[in-house]
């Protein structure tokens, strides 16, 4: 998808030029690694308290899952155990799992960047936002995903995915306990307002409404999330969005008060 939104930039006529304190200037590349950085290392300090919350994350699991049977949203054992029984489109789906949403949500970070100065700001910051929110989640709620209880087979590990790391009760190299709420969900819905607001292209946006859609599929049927991870996944999307978009209007007011002149 970033490929394909490359080219139609590039294709793309230019905009009309702008006075220049009002031309939208790409902020620095380390400062944004520095960002990626630091999300990393708050990432790597939950993840290694994993063996300490084994035992509260499996019973939030099973609640998760008991709640879900009691409302008859619960299809998670029925799509798991469907694609386990398919081995060539199990590897299919967990490669996507484990890949498509580093691969998608970081490539288009970067051409925003490259390309998007005027928009790229407010989307990194949700972008930013919706990981910190789900951070704090959880570090406060960790929840074993579904294939860490009975009954459900890890299909990732099982078709021995690219990417795969885990084939065990506990990760190595990612947090297994962080189920709820499910950042694949966040970052595809990031995703699809990045590229919706990035292109006209009645193509592109049909693909990027449909992203959420695959992935919400490809995260049930491999075991690795609920519906309601998935709900929540959308909630923290549309909290971080909600909350860039009240600083900016509190920011526009602050500007618009300001009396002619004057500096910050």
């Amino acid at each position: 998808m970033s490929t394909v939104l490359a080219r139609e930039l590039e294709g793309a006529p230019a905009a009309p030029a702008l006075p220049l304190r009002e031309q939208a200037t790409r902020p620095a590349w380390w400062g944004e690694l520095l960002t990626i950085a630091w999300l990393c290392w708050v990432y790597d300090w939950i993840t290694g308290l994993a063996p300490l919350r084994l035992g509260a994350a499996l019973a939030h699991g099973r609640s998760i899952l008991s709640a879900e049977q009691a409302l008859g949203i619960s299809p998670e054992r029925s799509l798991d155990a469907w694609l386990a029984a398919h081995h060539t489109l199990g590897l299919a789906v967990s490669d996507y799992y484990d890949n498509a949403h580093f691969i998608v949500t970081l490539g288009l970070l970067g051409l925003l960047w490259w390309r998007r100065a005027d928009i790229y700001r407010p989307l990194r910051n949700a972008l930013v936002l919706i990981n910190v929110i789900a951070f704090a989640v959880f570090w406060r709620y960790p929840v074993a995903p579904p294939r860490m209880l009975s009954g459900f087979t890890d299909v990732v590990a099982s078709t021995h995915a690219i990417g795969s790391w885990h084939s065990g009760a506990l990760a190595t190299s990612a947090d297994q306990l962080a189920a709820m709420p499910s950042l694949h969900i966040a970052w595809a819905l990031w995703c699809t307002l990045a590229v919706w607001r990035m292109t006209r292209s009645t193509v592109l946006r049909v693909a990027a409404v449909l992203y959420p859609f695959a992935t919400s599929l490809a995260v049930l049927a491999t075991g690795n999330h609920y519906v309601l991870d998935i709900l929540g996944g959308a909630l923290v999307a549309g909290l971080a969005f909600a909350l860039v978009a009240a600083v900016a209007r509190a920011r526009g007011r602050s500007s618009a008060a300001r009396p002619l002149g004057s500096r910050a």
